[in-house]
């Protein structure tokens, strides 16, 4: 038997049909992208923050540990408390006290891209400021945060991590 041409091929009703339903689907998939890639981001933004502050905590530790007991020995990128004056010191390098040869110490390779604001431009906390304040007083580097303004999945400010 063969079919006329009114037989073949899709009506419009079966195309006006798929297309809604793919238009559904593609809608419902879209928000899901969205917050994966966002997701994403804040895993980086974590990892980064977690890399440069083990680098501000090892820091203080070596400087703690090259210090006879009861004697300061200073060093030139050392403020009092022990913590690096500024965040360059992790990356630019820094030779400890105590040390034989005058070979520097970096502890970060580079200073880690902040993925939320997409600069490798950190907050800074110092050890006397209050533990959320939003810029430090430049004394030291205890503690760095992101300068982002955004929200976060969970409805925290990147800011505050």
């Amino acid at each position: 038997m063969k079919k006329t041409s009114s037989e073949s091929g899709l009506s419009l009703l079966e195309l006006i049909l798929t297309i809604a339903i793919l238009s559904m689907l593609a809608a419902a998939t879209l928000p899901l992208a969205q917050n994966t890639v966002k997701r994403n981001r804040e895993i980086e933004l974590r990892r980064a923050l977690r890399e440069i502050r083990t680098a501000i905590d090892r820091f203080k530790a070596l400087n703690d540990s090259t210090n006879p007991p009861g004697q300061f020995i200073p060093i030139q990128e050392r403020t009092q408390s022990g913590y690096p004056k500024k965040l360059e010191v992790l990356y630019e390098g820094f030779v400890p006290a105590n040390r034989v040869d005058d070979q520097k110490l970096r502890l970060l390779r580079k200073l880690p891209i902040d993925p939320m604001t997409g600069e490798a431009d950190w907050g800074i906390r110092s050890s006397t400021d209050e533990p959320d304040s939003i810029g430090g007083n430049g004394d030291d580097v205890f503690d760095v945060y992101s300068k982002s303004d955004g929200i976060a999945l969970n409805g925290t400010k990147y800011s505050e991590w």
